[in-house]
């Protein structure tokens, strides 16, 4: 019901502003005066009466409107299409590109709070936006031709290669997806690859680029290509697809299109076509485009527990320790990452046919592949989380007894409750450059092309949410000072803490369990294109870039956050100031300090990818 009121709703505006827009185009009202006798000693003029109307003022302006759906027109002087000029297969290495980065996946742990282990990843970020935005092609054609604002077709032709499109994508999409049995990401079902939603996103698109972009203006195609890459990427952002899925559905999306087409070009001639081409006879290589690419470079970023520790004092850590431990396999940190989604918009002015300027938006998405085994601690025993860490941490420090589970359970467990939520999994970078392009013409349709760029990066972080529920307990500690130094009876130390004891309240606590960001850098970037000029104000455009930036990374560990709420102030006050002597006096506050990793690491990316551009 929702879906179908805005489509409605998109149809209304679209509707009235044609109109609006077509009001200004009518005709003038055209009024008929009585002849003037230019003999006469006085100018005499023939009264106008009402009733004359009809024949004196004539209207000439007719409905703006369009729902003649049956009747075949064709206007003169539009020159019939051929099948072969517009087949330009570009969807085939964009289906090829998904299809080649197939294998690159991860199985992720998924969310407990969903009550299904073992499969995949899950996140927490959900919009309903591209259930909507993959109709946006089609309503604006439809909405146009009902507005009167003609386009390429007729309704006849136009209905009948719009339906021969949409049966081709189907048939593609379905034959593949149920042959494939690709699972999706979240682990809902097996018919993942390729992306559905992308592929009727972008035969909305290429309807919309073939009616109006070629027809009226260049911005209609602009506007269409945008939309559904957009699409594309929510599809992934929601956790729905894979990069190579929504690759190949949008190459499927643009082929069915073209041969959709084709075919109606074939059935239909030279009938039903209502306007030609615009043509652009400039030289000038100024563009403005759209791309979509696939990221293969900086996918992996690694710490050191030791050497990459923040506050290293704080948590005992000293530089002879590092030094010792430096080859430890097990302390190494790695986050890697699958093939990024990239997406850009880019524009460039030329002075000439070989030099410009310009400048680049680029959004670059990296979800991490072993990201999500961070948030699997709720598969451990919830009641025994609080006794196995603090029975490590204190059965040295008991001056009377050790501490057992049913002393940390008396009057109920510390942690009755304790999981991890990934809310996102994606390492987002957001780069704006400016900078020298430039052209080297091998054809009158094919040209080389390079660029130099400056620009800014900042980073969106991963982050993995903590949810921690218990009792409320209260925890004395005691100690023996002697010169200022703890008293050390044999294998124990001169703290003792006394029985847990419950305060009969309850606490829920939600944080940042681990976080993963990086600084705003500096970007540089070059790479080198091929254009193809198919039309002459329309180019495909194939592309490999290379951007660089050092970047400093930070992850934060806050395991511990829930102490806050679980001890009474008292208790949490003295945790958070206790300490130990284990050959000499250590503080131990770490357990209420977040674990802090700094690195700075050379981000090297390759961008492989396709843009659609209008030339300017």
């Amino acid at each position: 019901m929702k879906k179908t009121l805005l489509a409605i709703a998109l149809l209304l505006t679209t509707i009235v502003s044609t109109y609006a827009d077509n009001s200004f185009g009518m005709p003038p009202v055209r009024l008929t005066l009585a002849p003037m006798n230019p003999l006469a000693k006085e100018a005499i003029y023939e009264p106008l009466s009402y009733t004359d109307t009809p024949a004196t003022l004539p209207v000439t302006a007719s409905s703006p409107f369009d729902f003649d759906f049956f009747t075949q027109k064709t206007n003169p002087g539009v020159k019939e299409y051929k099948p072969l000029d517009d087949l330009t297969f570009v969807g085939v290495p964009l289906f090829l590109a998904g299809w080649g980065i197939k294998s690159d996946k991860a199985m992720f742990r998924v969310n407990n709070k969903e009550g299904k282990k073992n499969t995949q990843l899950l996140t927490d970020f959900k919009t309903g936006i591209d259930d909507y935005t993959q109709f946006f092609g089609p309503a604006m054609v439809v909405g146009l031709k009902l507005g009167g604002y003609e386009g390429r077709s007729d309704w006849p032709r136009l209905l009948a290669s719009a339906g021969m499109s949409y049966a081709v994508m189907a048939a593609f999409v379905n034959g593949i997806k149920y042959s494939a049995g690709e699972l999706r990401p979240d682990g809902s079902t097996r018919n993942s690859w390729p992306s559905g939603h992308t592929a009727t996103s972008f035969v909305g698109a290429t309807l919309l680029h073939k009616e109006y972009g070629l027809t009226r203006s260049p911005w209609f195609s602009v506007a269409g290509y945008g939309v559904a890459t957009a699409t594309g990427v929510m599809r992934v952002l929601n956790n729905r697809h894979w990069v190579s899925d929504v690759m190949s559905g949008a190459g499927i999306g643009i082929l069915s299109t073209e041969l959709g087409y084709a075919l109606g070009d074939l059935l239909f001639k030279g009938k039903g076509l209502l306007r030609n081409e615009l043509t652009d006879d400039s030289e000038n290589p100024s563009f403005f485009s759209i791309s979509m690419g696939v990221g293969i470079g900086g996918k992996d970023i690694d710490f050191n527990l030791l050497s990459d520790m923040q506050d290293k004092e704080l948590h005992g850590i000293s530089n002879e320790m590092v030094d010792y431990f430096k080859d430890e396999e097990d302390l190494n940190l790695n986050i890697d990452f699958r093939a990024s989604t990239v997406v850009d918009a880019e524009g460039a002015y030329f002075f000439n046919k070989y030099v410009g300027i310009g400048g680049r938006f680029r959004v670059r998405a990296m979800s991490a592949k072993s990201f999500g085994k961070y948030a699997d601690i709720a598969s451990e025993d919830y009641n025994s989380v609080w006794t196995s860490e603090m029975a490590e941490l204190y059965s040295a420090v008991v001056a009377d007894e050790e501490l057992t589970p049913n002393i940390i359970n008396k009057g109920g467990a510390p942690i009755t409750k304790m999981e991890g939520i990934v809310k996102s999994d994606h390492l987002a970078e957001f780069t704006g450059s400016a900078g020298f392009y430039f052209n080297v013409p091998l054809s009158q349709r094919l040209a080389l092309g390079t660029k130099l760029l400056i620009g800014r990066s900042v980073t969106q972080e991963l982050d993995i949410d903590g949810i921690a529920e218990g009792n409320v307990k209260d925890i004395n500690y005691g100690m023996v000072i002697e010169n200022g130094k703890f008293l050390d009876y044999g294998d124990k130390k001169s703290i003792f803490v006394n029985n847990p004891e419950s305060t009969g309240e309850t606490y829920t606590d939600e944080w940042d369990y681990l976080t993963l960001g990086a600084k705003a850098a500096t970007s540089w970037g070059t790479g080198l294109s091929l254009t193809y000029r198919y039309k002459s104000n329309f180019s495909w455009k194939v592309f490999v870039d290379y951007d660089y930036s050092k970047k400093e990374f930070t992850m934060t560990n806050d395991s511990h956050h829930f102490l806050k709420k679980g001890l009474t102030s008292a208790a949490y006050g003295l945790v958070s100031n206790m300490l130990l002597a284990n050959e000499g006096v250590s503080s131990l506050p770490y357990y209420t300090t977040p674990l802090t990793l700094k690195k700075t690491k050379k981000m090297n990316y390759v961008t492989i990818g396709l843009s659609f551009a209008i030339c300017l």
